[in-house]
């Protein structure tokens, strides 16, 4: 009776993973961003700045004027917002 139900329970449980894998065939899904509407092409979108590099620049500036603690981390913060 045991060998019985314990049959039953894994071939409930391959039949309920079976069922959760998507079908090779089955049709793509909308990806996020065109479901929220954002179809921005990239030669509209605004041109990135390179961050590492903006971040790098600040945190020389910062050691060149030998800043520390809260006065750097404030100069650090103006200096990426190009507020410096």
């Amino acid at each position: 009776m045991r060998c019985l139900i314990l049959a039953t329970v894994a071939a409930v449980s391959l039949v309920g993973a079976a069922s959760a894998q998507p079908s090779p065939h089955a049709a793509p899904t909308k990806s996020a961003s065109s479901a929220f509407g954002s179809n921005r092409t990239p030669s509209t979108a605004a041109p990135r700045t390179d961050k590492g590099a903006v971040s790098k620049t600040c945190s020389d500036e910062a050691n060149a004027k030998g800043l520390h603690g809260k006065e750097r981390e404030k100069f650090r913060r103006a200096c990426k917002n190009g507020k410096r």
